[in-house]
């Protein structure tokens, strides 16, 4: 078994490593820039992230939600929670033991206020690319995910 991962390994282009960093370090500086912007304005990346889920899958369960917002069930659950606290979404009981969620105005308010920071960061961070660029790298990763749309 370890002679074949060893041999594998040198069949495996050294390529690969360098640019699987190279995009976790792009994830990383977008995240703590995010998260200087939001925290200005009340907010956190986690609570813009679930407002965005739950503003374009409005009446989701926690379940989804916790999908779409890369969460666990539980700790999507904490989140909501506090956000319910907040006064940025509301939740209420589906069929059987289903939640389901959608923005208070006050929700939509700080999704807006946090959609202006994001367009910021971004900005800044693609800055060094063209539209052309933009629109290759979006095209790239959309065919590495299988999803022409995203």
């Amino acid at each position: 078994m370890a002679t074949d991962i060893l041999q594998a390994d040198k069949a495996m282009p050294t390529d690969l490593l360098p640019l699987g960093l190279a995009i976790k370090r792009v994830q990383h500086r977008h995240h703590r820039a995010l998260d200087a912007g939001l925290i200005e304005i009340g907010t956190t990346l986690a609570q813009c992230n679930a407002l965005r889920a739950i503003a374009s899958n409005p009446d989701s369960s926690s379940h989804k939600l916790a999908g779409l917002t890369f969460q666990t069930d539980q700790s999507f659950g904490a989140l909501a929670n506090r956000m319910v606290e907040r006064g940025l979404i509301e939740r209420v009981a589906g069929e059987g033991r289903a939640i389901l969620h959608h923005l208070t105005p006050e929700g939509e308010r700080m999704l807006r206020a946090g959609d202006v920071v994001s367009e910021r960061v971004l900005a800044a961070s693609f800055a060094s690319l063209n539209k052309g660029e933009r629109r290759q790298l979006q095209g790239l990763l959309a065919k590495m995910l299988g999803d022409p749309a995203a």
